[in-house]
């Protein structure tokens, strides 16, 4: 019977995996058959920008990253690169008049917000306008919203604009009334990436570098939005610490927004500045329809040979391939090789958005970065965290470019054996016996603790990454020793301390860098090429079951308790050596 049930979970397992590899092959055979060419938008338009969905680096192609679990309707990820090419597109495009910004929650980061702000503030010199408005703005939406020629608000709505406040999650007593013993070894008093499992609260360090790069982020904050609002920053953040703008009321009398209007009488004021009759309809064309219009002559190459590779990384830095959502080691040295050997690539742009990982996948990482910046222009060019092992990897490029308002830094290493001899032993009864032919045969076992010896071991190892991380640095960056030792110890720096201390050379985005990549290659036109290359479509769909669990979980857990969620299962993962920035940043 036993035998039976297996067999027959495993056939309807089985049928399930075809039926949706069919099923989206049915939607990628359909889509393709009813594809019509794409054409120039009306005169007159207005782009329809919701940037209120997540927002990756890259855009996705996989079908999974397209679905809402809460309703199991559309939702299109973003990618910035996608994005940012989109509103150049619009601000050439001659029947493009303006933005509609409709903006309520962002989900992306500091740095990632202040590509897309750039964007369109070049977009508006192009003499076109941009409303913004919102139901409801978070402080991340409302940066974003800063830039437009006016914001609206619903009255009943809210500007969510309080500051900036870093929450970090301690399970030391929890792990405790477990029984497991988290064996830390780690260089530097900066590096708390393992804090949560031993302590309470913070450590006096690790206060001090939040409470510096929390207060750099914030002024870069106040600084933009003052420049744009033309409120000075002592009023900011008086508005801020009396949570002003909390009411439309206190938002419009703070000068924190223009209007205080509902959805429709916005349409009727695009239909002013459009200069419409009151019986048309306001053009918005949504972002979708928009990114498959043409793209404008002038964006064009044509008869360009030279190439510039953009080398994208994104996420954890892991062993092997990885995914989309993680830097494999691997996969990520074999795009850097791909781009040194193809001679139509003139010069490289590597973008990193990491906050660490594995100390081996870095290092083979490092050593075609090392290899490509040898053969050809390197820039690199750091997306919201650019930390620990994602500092790291780029640390020999001709250029390092971040955001005044990226995370980066962290240069340190820690390593994470759990003892769970008492959780074994104790709470479940479960004991262990074991024989060896050697001492050290069992190094590394969770279910007693480190010896002496092996402590030391450890201890040495992660010495050893240390020097070598400091001496790389020491080297890439045309530093002594002693200063990069100085700045690491695992510190944590926003963008702007960064460029203080030498470990950043200029501030802009990803187009600026790729920019820079062509200056030192010598060239003015050529196209861009993007790598790590797209997985076949098999493997994106297989790939995509993990995502889409990861996803169904959020939607059911909520953003907040998702990101306790996350810390748990990091702290149960890492473990071994490793360079990772001590927390992840997200934006209220």
């Amino acid at each position: 019977m036993k035998q039976f049930f297996k067999f027959m979970f495993a056939s309807m397992l089985g049928g399930f995996l075809l039926f949706l590899i069919g099923f989206f092959l049915m939607i990628g055979i359909f889509s393709s058959l009813g594809r019509k060419d794409p054409k120039p938008v009306a005169a007159n338009s207005v782009l329809h920008l919701e940037l209120n969905n997540m927002i990756l680096e890259r855009t996705s192609d996989n079908p999974f990253d397209n679905i809402d679990f809460t309703s199991f309707g559309g939702s299109r990820t973003l990618g910035l690169n996608e994005l940012l090419r989109n509103i150049k597109k619009a601000g050439e495009d001659e029947n493009i008049s303006g933005i509609f910004l409709d903006l309520s929650f962002t989900q992306t980061g500091w740095a990632t917000l202040a590509e897309i702000r750039n964007g369109l503030l070049e977009f508006k010199e192009k003499g076109k306008f941009i409303i913004a408005y919102g139901d409801f703005m978070t402080q991340g939406a409302y940066y974003l919203a800063t830039v437009a020629d006016e914001i609206f608000l619903n009255p009943e709505g809210m500007v969510d604009f309080r500051g900036l406040n870093a929450e970090v999650l301690f399970m030391k007593n929890m792990l405790e009334k477990i029984g497991v013993e988290p064996q830390v070894i780690r260089t530097g008093e900066f590096k708390s990436a393992a804090e949560p499992l031993f302590l309470e609260r913070l450590s006096r360090e690790n206060r001090e570098q939040i409470q510096a790069y929390l207060g750099s982020l914030w002024n870069t904050v106040l600084k933009d939005v003052s420049e744009q609002r033309n409120i000075p920053a002592n009023e900011l953040n008086d508005i801020a610490d009396n949570y002003l703008a909390r009411t439309p009321a206190g938002a419009l009398e703070s000068r924190i927004i223009d209007r205080i209007a509902f959805r429709d009488e916005v349409m009727d004021h695009l239909k002013e500045k459009l200069d419409l009759d009151e019986k048309k309809k306001v053009n918005l064309v949504n972002y979708t329809r928009y990114n498959n219009t043409p793209l404008p002559d002038s964006m064009i190459p044509v008869g360009v040979r030279d190439r510039i590779a953009v080398v994208y990384g994104f996420g954890n830095v892991v062993m092997g391939e990885g995914s989309d959502n993680s830097m494999g080691g691997d996969r990520i040295a074999k795009a850097l090789r791909q781009a040194r050997e193809d001679e139509s690539v003139k010069a490289i742009v590597f973008r990193i958005n990491s906050p660490g990982g594995a100390v081996l996948a870095a290092d083979i990482m490092l050593r075609e970065a090392m290899l490509a910046g040898d053969a050809k222009p390197l820039v690199v060019s750091m997306g919201d965290v650019a930390a620990s092992a994602g500092y790291f990897v780029g640390t020999y490029a001709d250029k390092i470019i971040a955001q005044p308002n990226t995370i980066t830094g962290s240069i340190g290493v820690f390593g994470i054996i759990p003892n769970m001899q008492e959780m074994f032993n104790d709470k479940l009864g479960i004991t262990f016996d074991n024989v060896k032919t050697n001492e050290l045969a069992d190094f590394g076992s969770v279910s007693r603790p480190l010896t002496r010896a092996e402590r030391q071991i450890l201890e040495e190892t992660i010495q050893r990454a240390y020097d070598n991380f400091i001496n790389h640095v020491a080297e890439g960056r045309g530093l002594p020793v002693s200063t990069v030792d100085s700045i690491a110890r695992g510190r944590v720096w926003s963008g702007v301390d960064a460029q203080r201390i030498g470990l950043v050379d200029d501030f802009g985005g990803l187009n600026y860098a790729i920019e820079q990549a062509a200056a030192l290659a010598g060239i003015e036109e050529y196209r861009i090429v993007e790598l790590p290359e797209r997985k076949d479509f098999f493997a994106r769909i297989m790939e995509g079951f993990s995502g889409a669990e990861a996803r169904f979980i959020r939607s059911r857990m909520g953003d907040d308790a998702y990101q306790v969620f996350q810390r748990m299962q990091q702290a149960t993962e890492n473990t071994g050596i490793l360079m990772r920035m001590p927390y992840d940043i997200y934006i209220d």
